[in-house]
């Protein structure tokens, strides 16, 4: 009897909710009545997707009516429908969103319009992806407000604000769904190449200026955010192929392809998945700047091959060393400084210019309660690729490997993942190390410089015919004995006098964050997280100083931020402080205090101020660096880097009170003294002709700690409407920022023995003038620059040239101001345009050593034009960046880069039917080839045409 009661009673609760639940079905269509697929409809508890046709069906809770569906997709307004009737399908127009009313999550770590935004943000959502000009969404960040994109080489981009870094963008910070994409190596993102597939983006969110306070060290120029498509939102399978040919004077016209597929599944309500694919094939921009680098006045001469004794060519290897002439004969003058015979780049890498980018990515997604209250992602990505790399030196990258693993768990407020980051650099070498090894092979320079001597001084052989006798055992190009000997070399790690790189390093890295927000009632957003990080450098020496030992550093931070809005919402204070903690240095605090008002009836139009102190832990690189490029050691000043360095055996003289005469020996030189016992190079070696700054000055620097910017920033953004089709968004900002503590690289040299005196002190007396030590010490102006020992050793080249990386003594001051507007013409033609203005500027205190890499134009003037659907499916897009002249700094070379104007436009076609879209364009269009750097390849014209379906 129970039995059958119960029975009855399951099978009344079942009819009962059949009864209750209705379906209700309806389409979706986008501004173009095209169907929409991918729109969220949701009523209740329950949500259902458009499909491929835009058609949905979703369960209603009631019957009861009326009732609400709301219909959404990223990037485009919400639209709520009220159902009155069973009987009627429904359809809804999605239309794109106002910029200032997408919601970003960069600014604060809380969904928030961009209008209420406490600082500047840029995005880059699925529209603007749609109407890109640019080869890729990557390079179409470049035409956003305050970004500039450095292109390396074809495939790798470095996007960067507010100045201050090179292709070494340490100051930047670059995450895909939450996750640093830096290299362990080179301690910065590597641009796109382990990054995200043109189909799986969903949005980017850039944050210029300083982020410390929420996103910890490093996020010292801005941060930039890359969320992926969510397989439960995002099903089904998209395919993009994409050819055409780059054109460059140096290089030719050479074909490129590009394809990716992405397959998106939801199984059901609680598990789906993601798999992600790419790979693209191109020829690099041909590297052939063969000005010379002038060793005195940082400049670069218009010149060939080996034109002057002082040859050292911008993208040629080998002719870095150099012997001072006047050491030889005094008759010569100081500074007359000969240099090898260097080989180009093309031939030592073999004309082999290919740039190759395998990428995956999978995803799995589980929802143990069946909606988007808790989720667990599990992601990998691995990344392969060839390409060629600008850092101290040109890098020949070959199969170099990055590979990423995340778990994440999120919930309606909260997060917790951790990561892990490896790479190995696979067969990739060193070109100046290349070269130089080379021009040893055969000779060294002692026997090199005696014969160009010979031949030029006692013979009157013309600089020609000097340089040719000098170098008629020198390996040819394509030559077996050049083969066999670049083999060899190139094979051979560096750390045992090859040029090979070995790099197999790796970082572990875990964060959380809470909002408490439910908890108390909406009074306020009241945030707290933590993250740790491991890292775990390995190069066997040949980039780290861990050949003997090895590298662990850990680092952690904790913050919290408070956000509240008063007086109906208009007033909204925003309060953040982290504090962050390195092995190797000091803790850190970061404060963020900003303020938002909004103005007007509806609130669209908002002033903003704020005040933050960012900061920058020194890379791994920088701290632990020791890389020999057989010209000049590069050094990390970090006591525990200095305490691993040792030369042993290292020739010198000394005062032998037995003889009472000084007399040669050998000792161990200790890595402190790269600090504490050393001159300026520059103030050593220089042409007596042009140099004009002070000589023989004592290195005063010290270890190395964090950079520090305390940065003030005003800005306005608002929303005009002209009338019911238009609307103006605008943005305007400034700021003025402090930074102490720069961190640049310093020339200094180190005599085997010795002692050197601060240049400057007090004379000295007679009495300590005929000491022994000082008998024949260098004395300038009455005071002992070098004793006997070091002078000696000064004068007969037993010294070591290093490149430290350390703090300057001036304060740099970085400003800026930038206008962006929005808008649609004639209700469909986009038309943005902005201006960006920064400089800097700063007291030197550095001898006149130190010139930061700000690296960054001083105007820009970027333009976009286009329209979706001119006609018949049909749209097309065009984009105008202008930007004058700039100084680029970097250790590699320093020189000017000229102004430039870049076209880019595209033409694309929808094909509905086959759910396709068709798209012709080309980048650099009716420009000459430019240099972003000096030493990277000529950039000149890339036309392309692609396919894609179901995107």
């Amino acid at each position: 009897m129970l039995k059958k009661q119960l029975v009855m009673i399951v099978f009344a609760l079942v009819a009962v909710t059949n009864y209750a639940q209705v379906k209700i079905s309806g389409s979706v269509y986008d501004e173009y009545l095209e169907p929409f697929y991918n729109a969220r409809i949701s009523s209740g508890g329950n949500f259902a997707i458009s499909d491929e046709e835009g058609n949905f069906s979703i369960v209603l809770q009631s019957s009861t009516l009326p009732q609400t569906l709301t219909i959404s997709a990223f990037g485009f307004r919400t639209e709520e429908v009220i159902v009155t009737s069973l009987e009627k399908g429904i359809n809804v127009v999605l239309k794109e969103n106002f910029l200032l009313d997408q919601v970003i999550i960069s600014a604060s770590r809380v969904p928030e319009r961009i209008i209420e935004s406490p600082v500047t943000v840029e995005r880059l959502g699925l529209a603007d992806i749609r109407r890109n000009t640019s080869n890729s969404f990557y390079d179409g960040l470049t035409n956003l407000k305050g970004i500039n994109s450095r292109e390396g080489s074809y495939g790798f981009k470095s996007i960067n604000t507010r100045g201050f870094a090179d292709f070494a963008n340490t100051r930047f910070v670059q995450m895909i769904d939450g996750m640093d994409t830096a290299a362990q190596a080179l301690s910065y993102s590597t641009g796109n190449f382990s990054g995200v597939s043109e189909l799986d983006i969903q949005s980017v969110e850039l944050l210029p200026g300083a982020s410390s306070a929420l996103y910890g060290a490093n996020a010292y120029n801005g941060i930039m955010l890359m969320n992926t498509k969510n397989p439960f939102d995002y099903t089904g399978i998209a395919t993009m192929f994409k050819s055409g040919y780059t054109s460059q004077e140096a290089g030719g016209n050479n074909p490129f392809y590009d394809v990716a597929v992405r397959m998106g599944y939801r199984f059901n309500d609680a598990f789906a998945a993601k798999v992600n694919f790419s790979y693209y094939e191109a020829e690099e921009w041909h590297a052939n700047d063969l000005r010379n680098k002038e060793i005195d006045s940082n400049e670069l001469i218009d010149g060939t091959i080996n034109s002057t004794v002082n040859y050292n060519g911008v993208n040629t290897y080998g002719d870095e060393n150099f012997y001072d002439l006047n050491i030889k004969d005094s008759n010569i003058p100081w500074g007359t400084l000969l240099r090898r015979t260097g080989y180009t780049e093309g031939e030592l890498i073999k004309n082999n210019f290919k740039s190759k980018n395998a990428r995956f990515s999978g995803s799995l997604y589980f929802r143990p309660l069946r909606n988007e209250s808790l989720e667990i992602q599990f992601t990998s990505r691995l990344s392969l690729r060839d390409n060629l790399f600008q850092g101290t030196s040109r890098l020949v990258q070959r199969n170099y490997l990055i590979e990423q693993h995340k778990l994440e768990v999120k919930g309606d407020n909260f997060y917790i993942r951790g990561y892990y980051t490896g790479n190995d650099s696979g067969n990739s070498y060193d070109l100046t190390r290349t070269g130089n090894s080379l021009n040893e092979a055969v000779k060294s320079m002692g026997v090199y410089k005696d014969d160009f001597y010979d031949q030029r001084y006692v013979q009157g052989s013309t600089l020609e015919e000097a340089r040719a006798y000098a170098d008629r055992d020198r390996l040819l190009p394509n030559t077996s004995a050049f083969n066999q000997e670049f083999e060899r070399i190139t094979s051979t790690l560096i750390s045992d006098g090859g040029s090979r790189l070995y790099e197999r390093s790796s970082y572990t890295h875990a964060d959380g964050n809470y909002n408490f927000k439910s908890l108390l009632n909406d009074w306020a957003d009241v945030q707290i997280g933590a993250s740790y990080r491991q890292y775990n450098p390995k190069s066997k020496g040949t980039l780290f100083n861990d050949k003997e030992g090895a590298i662990s550093v850990e680092e952690y931070g904790m913050y919290t931020q408070i956000q509240k809005k008063f007086f109906e919402e208009r007033l909204k204070l925003t309060g953040s402080i982290r504090y962050d903690k390195s092995d190797n240095f000091e803790g850190n605090y970061s404060p963020r205090v900003a303020i938002n008002y909004a103005l007007g009836e509806e609130k669209k139009h908002v002033l903003r101020a704020s005040y933050q102190t960012g900061f920058r832990n020194p890379s791994i690189q920088e701290q632990y660096m020791f890389f020999d490029s057989q010209v000049k050691t590069n050094v990390g000043t970090v006591a525990d880097n200095l305490r691993r360095i040792s030369y042993p055996d290292s020739y010198y003289i000394r005062w032998d009170d037995q003889s009472n005469s000084y007399v040669w020996d050998t000792r161990d030189v200790r890595g402190e003294e790269i600090l504490n016992n050393s001159l300026l190079t520059r103030s050593v070696y220089y042409d007596a002709d042009t140099y004009e700054g002070e000589t023989d000055i004592e290195s005063k620097y010290k270890e190395l700690v964090p950079e520090v910017v305390k940065t003030f920033e005003l800005g306005y953004r608002s929303m005009f409407r002209l009338n019911n089709e238009t609307n103006i968004d605008i943005d305007v900002n400034g700021f003025y920022s402090i930074h102490d503590n720069f961190v640049f690289n310093q020339d200094v040299t180190v005599p085997n023995g010795g002692k050197v005196y601060p240049y400057g002190n007090r004379k000295a007396t007679d009495e300590e003038l005929a000491l022994p030590e000082n008998r024949f010490s260098y004395v300038k102006d009455g005071v002992i620059v070098l004793n006997t020992a070091a002078n000696y050793l000064f004068s007969e080249g037993f010294v070591r040239d290093f490149t430290i990386t350390t703090n300057a003594n001036s304060q740099v001051e970085s400003y800026g101001f930038a206008f962006g507007m929005h808008t649609k013409l004639f209700s469909s033609f986009d038309f943005g345009l902005n201006y960006n203005f920064i400089d800097f500027k700063y007291e030197d205190k550095d001898y006149g050593l130190f010139e930061p890499n700000f690296n960054t134009p001083k105007h820009t003037v970027k333009a976009q034009f286009g329209n979706e659907n001119l006609f018949n499916n049909l749209g097309f897009g065009v984009s105008a960046r202008w930007q004058d002249k700039y100084r680029w700094v970097s250790n590699f070379v320093k020189g000017d880069v000229t102004e430039r104007t870049v076209i880019d436009a595209q033409l694309n076609y929808r094909i509905p039917s086959i759910k396709s879209r068709i798209k012709v364009g080309g980048t650099n269009l009716f420009g000459k080839e430019y240099y972003v750097a000096p030493g990277s390849g000529r950039i000149g014209q890339l036309y392309y045409i692609s396919w894609t379906i179901n995107n």
